[in-house]
């Protein structure tokens, strides 16, 4: 058995795939305690029963298509023309082209390399400093995560058997809470960098809304359509996937018929990937509480913790620290089932737990030292990435107090919830 757990080790320190990492911990777990291992095929198999996990693999393929797609450039045309001549305008159409992007696509890496070749030279072109504009991109790459349809929020109602049209509304307010944050200090750095020479033109608004007019509506038909009671969330990923499809293939005609088939193939593998950890972790979950792990480590953490908030506050630093070194897939799979049932102990409630998790994970993707973002980043601009440091450091900050927020006044989270939920 020690030798096992050596070479698991092992595994892990040499890159193996998380999913064999986590299987190969439950077939150890299941074995030292004399239980068949076709259990695990069994705790597998259940996942297979979870309808909201036909949702993910929509609106994953969904999001790529809108990546593949020039709906990018089009988000950005209409946001100059209506908002060109905000002090900082450029910056704030900035954040919410990143926020709704990341929102669809639920990967900030994706979102720094579409858009960032995209959005880099026009804020330097508009009289950015190369420090800030750093700063808000790589810091904005994973700011939709709280927006729907975001897949980790998806993957978080999975595993904490959590309602996904709860977990959707639960993240409208934080999000726009950080976007208004962000905004706030963006207008106030972009001052300087007002173009002189903007002026309003009817004919380009009429022009940027005709070119965008078939994307504009998709948010308000998943949220209309999941709130007004016409589809559930899985069907509405599946509108969205067909809806996606019509439009970038047959109306702005800006993937061909050839590429459709490589599109699925790239999303499908992402879905793979999701799926196949989900399955292992749900084996390694199972042992876990069937040997009262949540309540040893509850036990021993509330003999030194009484205090709701105090939990919260170490919850806060701990996943930050997560969020730095795994990426919110795997993270997800592995903390969430050892967390939720101490987090109810504590009167956590699930719904504003989830906003609180991934809101840590977001930003420790651009945490230094090891922040994902920030190695995405310094890859994709080409610059040092001690620069990616302190360029998102003042971001860094904003989102840290919007985090506070968010852990300490739950209603933030609740509000829509409790409202139309």
């Amino acid at each position: 058995m020690p030798l096992l757990k050596m070479i698991i080790m092992a595994l892990a320190l040499l890159g193996s795939p998380i999913f064999v990492i986590i299987a190969a911990f439950a077939l150890i777990a299941f074995y030292s305690i004399d239980v068949d291992s076709s259990v695990i095929i069994i705790e597998m198999s259940r996942l297979a029963d979870t309808p909201l996990l036909l949702s993910l693999p929509l609106f994953i393929f969904a999001g790529t298509m809108l990546s593949e797609s020039k709906a990018p450039r089009r988000m950005l045309n209409l946001s100059q023309v209506l908002l060109g001549w905000l002090p900082g305008g450029l910056a704030v159409i900035s954040l919410l082209i990143c926020a709704l992007f990341t929102a669809f696509t639920g990967a900030s890496g994706v979102t720094i390399f579409a858009l960032g070749g995209l959005l880099f030279p026009a804020l330097i072109k508009d009289n950015y400093s190369e420090k800030f504009s750093l700063g808000l991109l790589t810091t904005t790459g994973s700011l939709g995560l709280l927006f729907p349809p975001s897949l980790p929020l998806i993957i978080y109602g999975v595993i904490s058997e959590t309602r996904i049209d709860h977990l959707f509304l639960a993240g409208i307010l934080p999000g726009t809470l950080m976007l208004v944050l962000l905004a706030g200090y963006s207008i106030k750095k972009g001052k300087d960098a007002i173009k002189e020479d903007f002026s309003f033109s009817g004919a380009a608004i009429k022009k940027a809304l005709r070119e965008a007019a078939w994307e504009i509506p998709l948010p308000f038909i998943i949220l209309g359509g999941i709130y007004g009671g016409v589809f559930v969330a899985g069907e509405a990923a599946a509108v969205t996937a067909l809806y996606v499809l019509i439009v970038e293939v047959l109306i702005y005609r800006d993937i061909k018929l050839n590429q459709i088939s490589p599109i699925m193939v790239k999303s499908m593998a992402l879905f793979g990937g999701i799926l196949i950890v989900l399955a292992a972790s749900m084996a390694s979950t199972n042992y876990l509480i069937d040997q009262e792990v949540p309540n040893k480590l509850f036990e021993l953490i509330s003999a030194h913790i009484s205090s709701k908030y105090t939990f919260l506050l170490l919850l806060n630093v701990f996943l930050l620290l997560v969020g730095t070194m795994l990426d919110i897939f795997s993270a997800l799979v592995l903390i969430v089932p050892l967390i939720i049932p101490i987090a109810q102990l504590y009167g956590v409630d699930l719904t504003h737990l989830g906003i609180i998790f991934l809101t840590n994970l977001q930003i420790g993707y651009c945490t230094p030292p090891v922040g994902l973002n920030l190695f995405l980043a310094s890859y994709r601009f080409d610059r040092p990435v001690t620069k990616l440091y302190a360029a998102s450091l003042p971001f860094l900050g904003l989102l840290l107090v919007t985090l506070a927020i968010i852990t300490y006044f739950p209603l933030l989270s609740l509000f829509l919830v409790k409202l139309w939920g």
